[in-house]
């Protein structure tokens, strides 16, 4: 059954995506499309959004622990630091959390440059993951600004990146993409909940998917828990791994 989001206060909404176990491990993944699948116009995906998609992120991230994010993500998007606005801060300290999320953001290249915004004004130091065959001379300058996370060989192992994460007492995983991490989550079945916002746009062709990658061996079937639509005609869809 679809809900209306108008009959819904923020506190039910809060509840509609709260997790049963806060403790146990949980990756959420956040993604808007277009009607048609598109995951960007104009190349980004800021463009498909609007302003209750928006205020939906805002509460996903007030949710989690840490928000995942791949390294051409932050570029592209333009990411800065991660602060939430004062009222979610209000509600994370109610419910004995840090302030804010801290940022986690996936590179196997080590391309960033550690004097970008989502270092400089992060308000809490965030977190770089990578593996051990990465040049080490951008480990050690962005070891400056993030805590370095060596998790996998000569690539990015995401099994072994969830489980850092979980032990460093952050087991509520927000996944904010882009479409290749979100590839090589679900080839790995790292995924356990996809948060799919729905544009009532045609982009038409040319735009990729949410998702990209390799050709994945894991087709996993989930589960419709709910469904919000907006009056702009937005639609919310959470969908939980099928047990």
């Amino acid at each position: 059954m679809i809900r209306q989001l108008s009959d819904l206060s923020d506190a039910d909404v809060v509840a509609i995506y709260q997790v049963s176990d806060r403790n146990t491990p949980h990756v959420r993944s956040n993604f808007v499309s277009s009607v048609d699948g598109a995951v960007e116009v104009d190349g980004q995906s800021k463009a498909l959004s609007g302003k209750h998609d928006q205020e939906l992120f805002g509460k996903l991230r007030m949710l989690s622990d840490v928000v995942l994010v791949g390294a051409g993500t932050v570029r592209v998007e333009g990411y800065s630091g991660l602060r939430l606005n004062a009222q979610r801060r209000e509600w994370r300290k109610a419910n004995g959390l840090p302030e804010n999320p801290t940022l986690a953001i996936v590179s196997s290249r080590l391309e960033l440059n550690p004097v970008n915004q989502v270092f400089v004004d992060a308000p809490v130091r965030p977190l770089v993951i990578t593996h051990a065959a990465a040049p080490p001379d951008r480990r050690k300058a962005l070891a400056e600004v993030a805590d370095i996370l060596i998790c996998g060989d000569a690539e990015v192992d995401l099994s072994a990146a969830v489980a850092a994460l979980a032990k460093r007492g952050m087991p509520q995983i927000l996944c904010e993409g882009g479409p290749h991490l979100l590839g090589s989550l679900t080839d790995a079945d790292l995924v356990d909940e996809m948060c799919l916002s729905l544009n009532p746009l045609l982009a038409g062709p040319g735009a990729g998917r949410i998702t990209a990658g390799p050709t994945s061996t894991i087709a996993r079937r989930l589960t419709l828990h709910s469904a919000l639509a907006a009056d702009d005609n937005f639609l919310f869809l959470r969908y939980l791994r099928t047990t």
